[in-house]
């Protein structure tokens, strides 16, 4: 509750309480295919059906699915820390936009999002309409095709988010980590970042990961937020 400056950074863990699968640690398959193995630019190059399919699969998953207790928590949490005269950051590694639609409003998109689709060739920006692609895969603006505005293996942060997110740890006294399994880098490095610059750190998953932190909550990110929510803010919250 005395903490100025909160930033969170979000992984795929707390969409998974939505229902949404991580795609870490459970073996799952796609149609025989290592879903990792479809996150590359030379999967799409190589198939671009395929990986268009694939994630058009995801963005309508996506779509369908609600924000959860987590989410909304994290909003509430800004809501407060703002209406303090705080400062709050979300840095969120999940491309499915459930924090904004459960209400977050001072977010970076670290890697990108499914919403938004880009010309393979010339980089223009589209947001398709919310329905399953007619066809695989869909032909873009400038003469290439549509591939999903999210970052794949062996591609770069945006310089807009690292910026972004460089600047939030300037000012930051309290790191959240949550739903991350903090090994894809260079997110996984945000944490140590922010605790050599003099924050509190602390981790909500539902497994303790090789992070070092301060305080680390292990259960439910849906659990465990609203009643961090609660400690802080009490009834207001």
């Amino acid at each position: 509750r005395r903490a100025r400056g909160v930033v969170v950074l979000t992984g795929a863990g707390v969409s998974a309480e939505s229902g949404l699968p991580t795609f870490r640690g459970d073996g799952g398959l796609w149609r025989g295919h290592d879903p990792t193995r479809l996150a590359t630019p030379e999967a799409f190059d190589r198939d671009p059906a395929l990986v268009s399919e694939w994630y058009d699969l995801r963005r309508m998953a996506a779509a369908a699915a609600e924000p959860n207790a987590a989410h909304v928590a994290l909003a509430e949490v800004e809501r407060h820390v703002v209406a303090a005269g705080g400062r709050f950051a979300l840095l969120t590694q999940n491309v499915d936009r459930l924090h904004q639609r459960a209400g977050s409003e001072r977010f970076v998109e670290l890697h990108g999002s499914l919403v938004v689709w880009r010309d393979h060739r010339s980089g223009r920006r589209v947001t398709p309409e919310p329905t399953p692609f007619r066809t695989h895969p869909l032909p873009g603006p400038d003469g290439g095709w549509l591939r999903p505005d999210v970052v794949w293996f062996g591609e770069y942060l945006s310089e807009e988010a690292l910026a972004a997110a460089a600047t939030a740890l300037t000012w930051c006294d309290l790191f959240l980590v949550v739903g991350t399994s903090a090994v894809v880098y260079p997110a996984a490095g945000l944490v140590g970042r922010a605790a050599a610059a003099g924050a509190v750190t602390v981790e909500v998953n539902v497994a303790a990961t090789p992070a070092h932190v301060d305080h680390r909550l292990v259960g439910p990110a849906a659990a465990l937020l609203p009643r961090l929510l609660e400690a802080a803010f009490g009834n207001a919250a």
